[in-house]
């Protein structure tokens, strides 16, 4: 039995944040809840390498590191799970596995983030940013401004200089203003984050119905004027989105069929965004 938990907790370690908090319980047996449920007990700055559980969706996001990133792309991380049959899987014939692996590549096919940004900025000067996503699974998605596009050596983007100004606006599926998650975050530690969630997101393969939303950001720009980087890491689920991805539990409601060890969630970038400061 050690070796069974030790092991869950070797995998677990680091996984905590994007689109999955991971809840471990250890009392005689392990278990594991609460994915996908994005952070809801965490409101602080993120980088993507805390989000362990999730595959890549492009290899240059993890350029530099050899063979670890072949092993990080959904293909290898995620549909070969799904493949072979196991965690979860084994309950889909074959055809369902492959229908399976089908919907959740119209998933990532129909994900989109994108970040408009001025092309310059006066030193010191506030300014506001728009990210406008849409597709991905829900319930709950995460973006997260990082100084470039990789997954294992970005760093929040307070680093190059830029500085958040109030609470970021999330603007959900429904068109809402949403305060909850900000909100469990002290207003005397200030809500400043460059990371957010977003709840009550969905989509819909079948249907090809695809939920959107928007964040918008107002930074002040570094002090010492040069071209500093700016990127967005954008962090969702995938198998929520198919009825053949989950289970519907009658008190937890819909369970991805993997669990979080089948790496159904995604992390991906924007493209770098270069934004001259003088």
């Amino acid at each position: 039995m050690m070796n069974v938990v030790s092991d869950v907790v070797r995998r677990l370690r680091g996984i905590a944040c994007g689109a999955g908090l991971v809840v471990l319980a250890v009392a005689g047996a392990t278990t594991v809840a609460a994915y996908p449920g994005g952070t809801p007990s965490f409101q602080t700055d993120v980088a993507p390498f805390c989000a362990g559980c999730h595959s890549s969706v492009k290899a240059e996001h993890l350029a530099g590191v050899g063979e670890r990133a072949t092993k990080e792309l959904a293909e290898n991380k995620h549909y070969a799970n799904i493949r072979a049959g196991k965690g979860g899987y084994e309950e889909l014939s074959a055809d369902e596995r492959e229908k399976l692996i089908e919907h959740l590549r119209a998933v990532d096919a129909n994900t989109k983030l994108e970040m408009e940004t001025p092309p310059q900025v006066e030193a010191g000067k506030t300014f506001e940013i728009t990210l406008r996503f849409t597709g991905g699974a829900g319930p709950v998605v995460a973006i997260a401004l990082v100084d470039q596009a990789h997954r294992w050596f970005a760093k929040p983007a307070s680093t190059l200089g830029w500085r958040v100004v109030g609470p970021p606006t999330i603007i959900g599926n429904d068109g809402q203003r949403q305060t909850q998650w900000l909100e469990r975050r002290p207003e005397s530690q200030g809500r400043e984050l460059t990371y957010v969630n977003v709840t009550g997101h969905a989509s819909d393969v079948t249907s090809g119905e695809w939920g959107s939303a928007k964040i918008v950001y107002t930074l002040r720009a570094p002090e010492k004027p040069g071209a500093y980087d700016l990127v967005a890491a954008f962090f969702y689920g995938t198998e929520k989105a198919t009825p053949l991805g989950h289970k519907v539990d009658p008190v937890r409601g819909k369970q991805v069929r993997g669990s979080f060890l089948g790496n159904s969630g995604r992390v991906d970038f924007t493209p770098v965004r270069t934004i001259n400061v003088q």
